[in-house]
């Protein structure tokens, strides 16, 4: 899906920009299940588990910030996410077999769509390593005006910033303080007409402006992990990222991960049965 060069440019960076990547068949499904949502989205004065609405939302004038977990909301999303295109990308960028972990549609409404705050996601979703990118697709064509994301390059490989505040409220972005200290002359805005392709690693600093013009910036966003790699549990939206977070795609699941470089292969899962004692593993017990 990808060459060395591009590879190279990923790892030295830690973004991709890949323009008319994803096919005119494939735009056409995804808006018309987008369609849906929005269509439904009329019918709530308040945003829903699956809904986030702005404030000002309005039958007559509908105003969605997201879509939660697209894929456990509709058929095509799924298809898309977990046997499309990207996942194809993922696990030419990662190797397979690569891990899901979770996907949100964000919408960035016309008219003042809202910014998204410099800020890491690795503390939003720690895992056992750094692997885990985030592959967004946009849906309709976007330019300076509509608030593209913004990207630092090479910050994947920096700082990781606490994104508390002061008083320890957590609020998912920079300290001012934090943000000061970076070098904004150097981002990278990634537009692209619609098909394109975002890819950003989960150290990255990055965020977008918000939406001044007067159409809507939908940016379809899935989650991968390297398939050894594996969500640490209790911390941030790790357990509530929906029924198909932690789905290995390109393989059968197993129990091999990679700690600080170290190969494990772990104990079967036994979340449902419940776990043996050790007398009776080792005794061959059934």
């Amino acid at each position: 899906m990808i060459d060395d060069n591009q590879r190279e440019f990923y790892e030295e960076n830690g973004y991709l920009l890949l323009e008319n990547f994803v096919s005119d068949d494939w735009l056409k499904r995804l808006r018309a299940a987008s369609d849906e949502f929005i269509e439904q989205s009329r019918g709530l004065t308040q945003s829903s588990r699956a809904l986030d609405l702005e404030p000002d939302h309005t039958a007559e004038s509908p105003r969605l910030r997201r879509l939660v977990s697209p894929l456990d909301q509709h058929e095509t999303f799924y298809a898309f996410t977990i046997e499309g295109p990207v996942a194809a990308l993922a696990q030419s960028i990662l190797g397979s077999p690569v891990r899901f972990h979770h996907s949100k549609l964000n919408f960035k409404w016309a008219d003042g769509g809202e910014e998204v705050k410099w800020h890491q996601d690795i503390q939003f979703w720690p895992h056992t390593d750094f692997s885990p990118l985030t592959i967004g697709l946009y849906l309709e064509d976007v330019d300076d005006e509509m608030g593209p994301m913004g990207v630092l390059p090479g910050s994947h490989k920096a700082a990781l910033y606490d994104q508390y505040d002061e008083a320890g409220h957590w609020t998912g972005a920079l300290r001012d303080s934090d943000v000061d200290e970076l070098n904004l002359e150097d981002v990278t805005w990634l537009q692209g007409p619609a098909g394109s392709v975002t890819v950003h690693n989960c150290c990255m600093v990055h965020g977008s402006r918000p939406n001044c013009s007067s159409r809507v910036r939908p940016l379809l966003l899935q989650t991968y992990s390297a398939g050894s790699s594996y969500p640490v549990s209790g911390i941030g939206a790790n357990g509530v990222a929906g029924k198909h977070s932690g789905q290995v795609i390109g393989a059968k699941p197993s129990q091999d991960l990679v700690i600080e470089g170290r190969h494990i292969h772990g104990a079967p899962d036994w979340s449902r049965s419940g776990p043996p004692t050790i007398f009776g593993s080792q005794q061959n017990e059934t």
